[in-house]
C-alpha cells in the first residue's frame, strides 16, 4: 500500500529531542521524500484539542510485536499514517476515538478505534503466518522482508513424542539439515547433525548457540525451546565468522508474556526395543558353517594336490587324507536335538544379554506469565531411560541407566520504560550408570558378535558357567571361543555431570539519542563438574562335568539331560573402588548497539557487536592451563523498501589465538539482496493464485581455525620432547633401563634411578608462524512462493561453497625427514547442492485443518586438494573424490572357473589378471585390473566405489490434522545414496579380536555364502567361505560397501483433549492425552542391523523404537 502524504508533528512534550535534533531529523525524512514516493511532507503544528500523538502496540496472537505493520487514519482527506517499529509500536497524530486501519501481509485487516497505549491484536489469516519473526544472529527478523537461507521449527514439533535429545528428531523437519544417529546409548544417543552436508574432511559439526551463547543441545529438555532455527548461508552466518563455516543451529528457548500465570503440566511413559538386531547363527549353524569352511579348504588342498602332480586325482588324495571334520557327528546332534543344553548349549547372545523391552519417563513442569513490567519463565524436567542390557544380580547396579534433571528460570523486568534486564538460569544434573569393560559400549557389543554359541549356557544356579574342552565321555569341543558376557561381574561405572549456566542482559533503548537506537549488554558463565566412580571386581566361572555310575554310564535326570556337577574356577572378589573429577568453565561477554527505524517505506536495521569468549580447561594435552580465547567484532545493516525491496550487508571481523598476531584476525563479509515481486502491481493478475513470490541472493565469507586435532598455538616455536617421550622408548641393557631419550656423555655417571643416563631431546614437530583462517566462500540463491492466500509454500534454493586454505600437515614429503610437518594452508574443497520444500496448510471445515510439508535436500562436495602421500594412479586420491570415500578394490564377480578369465578378457580387453591370491577358486572374489598392470595390488584400491557415510539425499514428510479435540502427526524421514562399510566379524566369518577361526558367526553367512554344490548364486551376498584364500575374499572391496538407504516412520502421534466446561471452570485449558511412536517402522535393503548404525570393529549400541503414553495438562 502506498503512503501518499504522511503527516509528521513534532510536540516538544512527546519528544526528548533537542531543537536541533528535531530540525536534522525533518531534513533526513524531507530529504528522503523522492525515495519513498511520498507525494508530500507536512510539518505543520495542529490544534492540541482537536488531535494528539496516539501511540500504541500492534502484535499477534502470540503477542509477540508485528514489525512493519500499516497504521492507516481512516477517513482523512489524503492517505495518512505510520508503520510499527522493531517493537510493534507506533505513533500517529489522529482525535482520539477516530478510526484506525491496521494491516499487514499475512494477518487480516483490523479497524479500531484510537486510543492512548492501545494494544491492537491481529489474527492470521488462513494460511501462513508471512509476519512471522525469524531469529538470526544476534537478534530477530521478519520472516517476510529475509534474505538469507534459513529453516526453522517450533516447540510443537520437537514434543510429539518423548525423546532425550532433540538432535534425534530434527532429521526430515529442516531442509538442509542431515542428521545420523550412530547410537543409541543411554545418555549418549544424540545424532550428529550437519547443516548441507560435509564441507571439510576436518569438523563438519555446525556452531550450536543456546539463547545466543555457544552450548551443547544433546541434554536440553525440548519441553524447555520455544524455536530451533538452523542458519545455512554465508549472509547468516558470516557474522559468526570463525565458527559459523559449517552452518549454525539457535535455539531459543521459552519466555514468559503478560497476562495471567499459565501452568502446563507434561508426563510421558514409554517402552522402548531395538529397531533391529544383528542375527546371530545358531550352535548347530555355527558348527555346519565351521565343517564346510573346512570342507571347503579341504578340497581346495585337494585340487592343489592333483595340479601339483602329488596325487593324481583328488579321490586318491581323499583316501590318502580323509577329511576329519572340525565338529563331529556327536556334537552336531547334541547341537541339533538340545538333549545336553548345558554342556552342549545353543546362546544367542543378543537374545541373552539384551531386554526385549526396556523403560523411559519425561515429566516436565513449567510456569509462565508475567505483567508489563515482570515476566517469567520457570521450568523443572526430569528424565530416565533404561538400559538394554540386563543386569543379572550380583549385589550392585551395574547395568545402564540413565537419569537427568533439567531446570530453567528465565526472567524478564522492565526496570524502567526504556530499560529491561533479563536473567536465565539453567542446567542439570545427570547421571549415567554402565558395566565396567574398559571397552564402552560399542566393545560390549563387538563382544557379542565374537561370542560363539557354545562357549557357554549363561547364569546357572546363580553360577557363571563356562562350557570346556575336556569332557571326559568322548564328546569333546574342538574350541570355544568367547562368550558375550564380558560385562557380567567385572564392576561398574558412575557418572555425574552437574551443568550451570547462568546469562544476564541488559537492554537499554536510546531513543533520546536518536529514536530506534537501543544497547545491549550480555554476559553469560558456563560451568560443568564431572564425577567419575568405577568399581572392579572379578567372578568364579565353573565348568559343567557328568556323573559317572558305578558301571560307567552317565548319570541322567529325569527329563534325560545329564547330571551335572561343577568344577569351580577362581572366587569372586569384592569391588576395589576409585573415583576421578572433572571440570569444564568457560564464560562470553558481548555489547552492542542496534538500530531499528522506519521512514516512509523504508526499514532500516542496524547492529554493531563486540563479543569474547574464554573457555577453561579446554585440551588436555595441549597447553592444557591456558584457556582458549575468541574476540570479535560484528557487523550488520538490513534495508527494506516498502516491504518489495531487500538488502542486508554483515561483516564479521574475528580474532584465534591459533595463528601468529599478525595473522591474528580476519575479516569475513557477506551480502544478500532480495526482492518481493508479488508486491509490484505487475502481480495483481495473478496475485489470487501465487500470493507471495520472493527472490533472494546471498554471497559471502566465513571462516575456520580448527584442526583434527585440535592443535593450539600453532605459530609458537618448534617444541622439543624429552623425557620418557623421547626417540628412544628406554635402553635395553643394564644399567640403563630407566633411561629415556637420546644418551649424551657417561652413562653410568648417574647414581639416582633414572638419572644414569643424559635424557637428550628432540623437535616433535614443527610450527608454521605464515598459517591463518581457513575461509569458505559461501553462495546461495532462492526463492520463496505461496499460493492461494499463502495456503501452499514452496522455498527453494540452490547453493554451493568453495572451501580454500584448509588446515593440513602436507603428505607428499617424506616421512624420513625425521619430525612431523606444520599445518599449513594448503587444502581445498567444494560443496554443492539444493534443497526444497512444499508445505500446505489450510483449516477445510469449521473443525477440521489439515497440514502437510515436504523437506528435501541434496548435497555433493569434492576434495580438490589434500596434499596426500603420492600415488601411481589418480583414482587412489582423496582429492577428485567426495569427503569420506573408501578406497576398496573393484569387486567384479565370483570366480566360475576357467572361462571366467576368458569373460574377463572380453569385458575390460586385457588378460585376466593375477590375484591377490593365485590359487583362486570357484566362488572367490575376482577384483577388477584398473591399472591394467596385470596384477591386483594396492595399485588398484579406488576410491570411485560406492557412497559414504552421510546421505547424499536426506528427505522428510510430515503429515497432520486437527479434527475437534483430535489432533494427528505422522513425519516419514528418508535417506538415499549412501552406505555403511562392514568390516570385521560382519563380513568375515569367524572372526574375532584375536584370531579368525573361533570367532563369531552371523546367520548372514549361513543363508548368503557362495558354497559348491549349494548354493551358487552370482548374486550372493557373500563369497566362498575360506581360510586358506581368506586374503582375496574378505579384502577391502566395494562388496562390503553395503546399500543403506532407508523409509522411516520417524513419529506418530495421535492426540485427544478431554477439555470441556467443567474443567474450565476450575481454571483448565488443556487436558490432552497422547499415544505416540518413534522409529516405529523402517524399510531398507540394509541387513546387518538398523541402517543408520555402524557394522564394523565399533558396532553400535543398538537404536531403539519407542511407544509412549503421555499427558499434557495447561491451566
Amino acid at each position: 500500500m502506498i503512503i501518499k502524504n504522511l503527516t509528521i508533528k513534532y510536540m516538544s512534550k512527546h519528544t526528548k529531542l533537542n531543537p536541533i535534533l528535531q530540525f536534522s531529523v525533518a531534513c533526513m525524512a524531507m530529504t528522503l521524500s523522492p525515495l519513498t514516493g511520498v507525494q508530500t511532507v507536512k510539518a505543520d503544528v495542529l490544534n492540541v484539542q482537536q488531535t494528539k500523538a496516539i501511540k500504541g502496540t500492534v502484535v499477534d496472537e502470540n503477542n509477540e510485536p508485528v514489525i512493519g505493520a500499516t497504521v492507516i487514519i481512516v477517513g482523512g482527506g489524503s492517505v495518512q499514517g505510520t508503520v510499527t517499529d522493531f517493537e510493534g509500536n507506533f505513533s500517529v497524530n489522529v482525535k482520539p476515538g477516530q478510526k484506525l486501519k491496521i494491516s499487514y501481509i499475512g494477518y487480516d485487516d483490523i479497524t479500531v478505534a484510537a486510543k492512548e497505549g492501545m494494544t491492537v491484536k491481529l489474527k492470521a489469516a488462513d494460511g501462513v503466518q508471512l509476519a512471522a519473526v525469524e531469529v538470526v544472529a544476534y537478534g530477530v527478523q521478519k520472516k517476510v522482508t529475509m534474505t538469507g537461507a534459513v529453516s526453522s521449527v517450533k516447540s510443537e514439533d520437537l514434543i510429539r513424542t518423548s525423546v532425550g535429545s532433540v538432535n534425534n528428531v530434527l532429521g526430515g523437519q529442516l531442509s538442509g539439515v542431515t542428521t545420523v544417529q550412530y547410537s543409541g546409548e543411554p545418555g549418549s544417543d544424540a545424532a550428529e547433525i550437519f547443516v548441507r552436508g560435509k564441507a571439510t574432511w576436518g569438523d563438519s559439526t555446525p556452531l550450536i548457540q543456546v539463547d545466543g551463547v555457544e552450548r551443547s543441545m544433546a541434554d536440553i529438555d525440548p519441553n524447555e525451546i520455544e524455536s530451533v532455527t538452523v542458519l545455512k548461508d554465508a549472509s547468516a552466518t558470516a557474522v559468526f565468522g570463525v565458527r559459523g563455516a559449517n552452518g549454525v543451529v539457535l535455539i531459543t528457548t521459552k519466555r514468559g508474556s503478560e497476562g495471567k500465570a499459565k501452568i502446563s503440566i507434561s508426563t510421558s511413559w514409554t517402552a522402548l526395543s531395538p529397531t533391529k538386531m544383528v542375527e546371530q547363527a545358531s550352535s548347530y549353524e555355527y558348527a555346519s558353517f565351521y565343517n564346510q569352511m573346512s570342507y571347503n579348504d579341504y578340497m581346495q588342498n585337494a585340487r592343489t594336490a592333483v595340479a601339483n602332480g602329488k596325487v593324481s586325482s583328488i579321490e586318491q588324495y581323499m583316501t590318502a587324507e580323509p577329511f576329519q571334520p572340525s565338529f563331529s557327528q556327536g556334537i552336531l546332534e547334541k547341537f541339533k536335538d538340545g538333549s545336553d543344553p548345558i554342556r552342549f548349549p545353543n546362546t544367542s547372545w543378543a537374545d541373552y544379554i539384551m531386554k526385549d523391552v526396556t523403560l523411559q519417563q519425561q515429566h516436565n513442569l513449567n510456569i509462565s506469565g508475567g505483567t508489563d513490567r515482570v515476566k517469567y519463565f520457570i521450568s523443572a524436567g526430569y528424565y530416565s531411560q533404561g538400559g538394554l542390557f540386563k543386569e543379572f544380580d550380583r549385589g550392585y547396579n551395574y547395568g545402564y541407566q540413565y537419569k537427568r534433571f533439567n531446570y530453567r528460570g528465565n526472567l524478564d523486568l522492565k526496570a524502567t520504560k526504556t530499560t529491561t534486564l533479563s536473567f536465565n538460569v539453567a542446567g542439570n544434573v545427570n547421571n549415567a550408570d554402565k558395566p565396567y569393560t574398559g571397552q564402552g559400549s560399542s566393545g560390549m557389543i563387538k563382544k557379542i558378535y565374537y561370542a560363539t554359541p557354545f562357549s557357554s549356557p549363561g547364569i546357572i544356579d546363580g553360577k557363571m558357567v563356562y562350557c570346556t574342552t575336556d569332557y571326559t565321555d568322548g564328546l569333546n569341543l574342538p574350541f570355544l571361543g568367547d562368550s558375550g558376557m564380558t560385562y557380567y561381574g567385572n564392576g561398574f561405572m558412575q557418572t555425574n555431570i552437574n551443568k550451570l549456566q547462568m546469562d544476564l542482559v541488559l537492554d537499554q533503548k536510546l531513543d533520546f539519542i536518536t529514536k530506534g537506537l537501543s544497547m545491549k549488554v550480555k554476559g553469560s558463565y558456563n560451568s560443568a563438574f564431572t564425577v567419575n566412580k568405577q568399581g572392579n571386581c572379578g567372578i568364579a566361572t565353573f565348568n559343567p562335568l557328568v556323573q559317572y555310575d558305578e558301571a560307567g554310564n552317565v548319570i541322567l535326570n529325569p527329563d534325560g539331560t545329564p547330571y551335572i556337577v561343577y568344577r569351580q574356577n577362581g572366587n569372586d572378589t569384592d569391588p576395589s573402588y576409585k573415583a576421578s573429577q572433572g571440570k569444564a568453565r568457560d564464560w562470553y561477554l558481548e555489547g552492542s548497539l542496534s538500530y531499528s527505524r522506519v521512514f516512509g517505506k523504508h526499514t532500516v536495521n542496524a547492529l554493531m557487536l563486540y563479543n569474547q569468549s574464554k573457555q577453561y580447561y579446554y585440551s588436555n594435552d595441549s597447553y592444557p592451563d591456558v584457556p582458549r580465547s575468541y574476540v570479535g567484532l560484528v557487523g550488520r545493516v538490513t534495508y527494506d523498501y516498502a516491504n518489495k525491496y531487500l538488502a542486508e550487508f554483515n561483516v564479521g571481523y574475528n580474532g584465534s589465538e591459533n595463528f601468529a598476531p599478525g595473522r591474528r584476525f580476519g575479516t569475513f563479509p557477506a551480502g544478500s539482496i532480495g526482492w518481493i515481486a508479488s508486491e509490484e502491481k505487475f502481480w495483481k493478475p495473478v496475485s489470487k493464485v501465487i500470493s507471495f513470490f520472493k527472490l533472494r541472493a546471498s554471497w559471502g565469507l566465513v571462516g575456520n581455525d580448527k584442526t583434527t586435532e585440535m592443535i593450539r598455538f600453532m605459530y609458537l616455536a618448534d617444541p622439543y620432547v624429552t623425557g620418557s617421550w623421547g626417540l628412544m622408548t628406554n635402553c635395553l641393557t643394564q644399567p640403563l633401563t630407566d633411561t629415556y631419550g637420546y644418551l649424551f656423555g657417561n652413562a653410568n655417571s648417574g647414581t639416582v634411578s633414572g638419572t644414569s643416563g643424559i635424557a637428550g631431546a628432540y623437535e616433535s614437530v614443527k610450527n608454521n608462524p605464515e598459517i591463518g583462517w581457513e575461509k569458505a566462500f559461501k553462495q546461495d540463491y532462492g526463492f520463496d512462493m505461496y499460493f492461494f492466500k499463502d495456503r501452499i509454500r514452496t522455498t527453494f534454493d540452490y547453493y554451493r561453497e568453495n572451501r580454500t586454505d584448509i588446515l593440513l600437515r602436507d603428505g607428499t614429503v617424506p616421512s624420513s625427514l625425521g619430525f612431523t610437518m606444520p599445518y599449513t594452508n594448503a587444502g581445498e574443497t567444494k560443496s554443492w547442492g539444493w534443497e526444497l520444500s512444499l508445505a500446505y496448510n489450510d483449516k477445510l471445515t469449521k473443525d477440521f485443518r489439515f497440514w502437510t510439508k515436504l523437506n528435501l535436500s541434496y548435497n555433493q562436495n569434492e576434495i580438490i586438494e589434500m596434499k596426500e602421500t603420492p600415488q601411481k594412479n589418480e583414482y587412489m586420491f582423496m582429492r577428485g573424490h567426495r569427503i569420506g570415500s573408501r578406497s576398496m578394490y573393484k569387486f567384479w564377480k565370483f570366480y566360475e572357473g576357467e572361462q571366467t578369465k576368458a569373460e574377463y578378457e572380453q569385458v575390460f580387453g586385457t588378460p585376466f589378471p593375477t590375484q591377490l591370491i593365485t590359487n583362486i577358486q570357484p566362488g572367490d572374489c575376482v577384483y577388477v585390473d584398473l591399472d591394467k598392470d596385470g596384477q591386483i595390488d594396492d595399485n588398484d584400491k579406488t576410491r570411485d566405489n560406492g557412497f559414504t557415510d552421510d546421505p547424499e539425499y536426506m528427505a522428510g514428510l510430515n503429515i497432520g490434522f486437527n479434527w475437534k479435540h483430535f489432533t494427528f502427526n505422522a513425519q516419514l524421514t528418508g535417506a538415499w545414496n549412501v552406505t555403511r562399510y562392514i568390516t570385521d566379524v560382519f563380513s568375515q566369518p569367524f572372526y574375532c579380536a584375536s584370531n579368525t577361526t573361533q570367532g563369531g558367526l552371523l546367520s548372514y553367512h549361513v543363508d548368503n555364502t557362495w558354497t559348491e554344490g549349494i548354493n551358487e548364486d552370482a548374486n550372493a551376498l557373500y563369497p566362498r567361505a575360506t581360510w586358506n584364500n581368506a586374503q582375496q575374499n574378505y579384502a577391502a572391496s566395494d562388496l562390503w560397501e553395503k546399500d543403506a538407504k532407508y523409509l522411516r516412520l520417524k513419529t506418530v502421534s495421535l492426540s485427544y483433549d478431554f477439555i470441556n466446561p467443567a474443567f474450565k471452570k476450575i481454571g483448565m485449558t488443556k487436558c490432552e492425552v497422547t499415544l505416540s511412536g518413534y522409529n516405529l517402522f523402517t524399510l531398507t535393503p540394509y541387513k546387518w542391523g538398523d541402517p543408520e548404525t555402524r557394522a564394523s570393529n565399533a558396532p553400535s549400541y543398538p537404536l531403539q523404537r519407542t511407544y509412549t503414553i503421555s499427558l499434557n495438562v495447561g491451566f
